[in-house]
C-alpha cells in the first residue's frame, strides 16, 4: 500500500514538473515573437562578447537592431551595457557605443554603463543610471529567446520595460538553435524566479 501511494505521489510530482517545464517553455517561445517598440525613455541594448572592442555576431546583431529603432525615433537615447573580463581593453558598453557611433548614433546619445557581468547586474547597473537621468520606460534589445527572462529581472529592478528583441544573427538561424535556446532559458528563467539570481555564466553570457 505505502509503495502505490509512493509511486502515485512520484507520478504526480513528476507531472507538474513536466507541466511547469512546457508551459515555461511556451512562454519563452511566445515572448521571443512578440515586438514593442512603444515610445520610451531608452533604448537599452544587452552585451554580449566582444573582442579587442569588436562586437561579436551575436551582439552586432542587437547593436543594429537598436540602431534601427532610434533612427524610428523609438527612444531619445540609447544604453549599452556590459563589463569586461579580466584583461580586456574595452568593455562590453565602449564597444557597443563605438560601434554605434560609427555607424551613424551621435556619440551624445549613447549612454555606455560599463558595469555588469551577466543580464541582471546589467540590468541593475541600467536601473541606477535611468534614475540619474530620471528615464523610467525602456525598449530592451536582445536575443529572442532571451526576453521573457530579461524582462523579468527589468521588471523587478523596478524599470518599465518593452521587449524588441533582434531577428537576425547566430541566435535566430537556425531551428536547432531556437531549441538550444528555448530549453537553455526555459531553465535559466526558472531558476532566476526561485532564487532571483542569474544563471549566466561569463561576461553578459545570454
Amino acid at each position: 500500500m505505502m509503495v502505490k501511494l509512493a509511486v502515485k505521489i512520484l507520478a504526480a510530482t513528476l507531472a507538474l514538473v513536466l507541466l511547469v517545464l512546457l508551459g515555461t517553455a511556451t512562454r519563452v517561445w511566445w515572448f521571443a515573437r512578440q515586438d514593442d517598440h512603444r515610445v520610451s525613455d531608452a533604448i537599452v541594448v544587452l552585451g554580449a562578447a566582444q573582442f579587442n572592442g569588436r562586437p561579436s555576431s551575436v551582439f552586432t546583431a542587437r547593436l543594429v537592431h537598436a540602431r534601427d529603432l532610434y533612427q524610428l525615433k523609438v527612444a531619445p537615447r540609447i544604453i549599452t551595457v556590459g563589463g569586461n573580463r579580466a584583461g580586456d581593453q574595452y568593455t562590453e558598453a565602449s564597444s557597443g557605443k563605438a560601434w554605434l557611433t560609427q555607424h551613424g548614433v551621435p556619440a551624445s546619445r549613447i549612454v555606455a554603463v560599463g558595469t555588469g557581468s551577466d543580464t541582471l547586474t546589467s540590468l541593475k547597473a541600467v536601473e541606477q543610471r535611468m534614475q540619474q537621468g530620471s528615464w523610467s520606460t525602456a525598449v530592451i534589445v536582445t536575443d529572442p529567446w532571451h526576453s521573457l527572462r530579461a524582462r523579468a529581472m527589468a521588471t523587478d529592478q523596478g524599470i518599465d520595460a518593452a521587449m524588441s528583441p533582434t531577428r537576425q544573427g547566430p541566435a535566430v538561424r537556425q531551428r536547432s538553435t531556437e531549441i538550444r535556446y528555448i530549453a537553455r532559458e526555459t531553465l535559466a528563467y526558472l531558476y532566476y524566479k526561485v532564487f532571483k539570481k542569474s544563471a549566466d555564466s561569463g561576461t553578459n553570457a545570454v
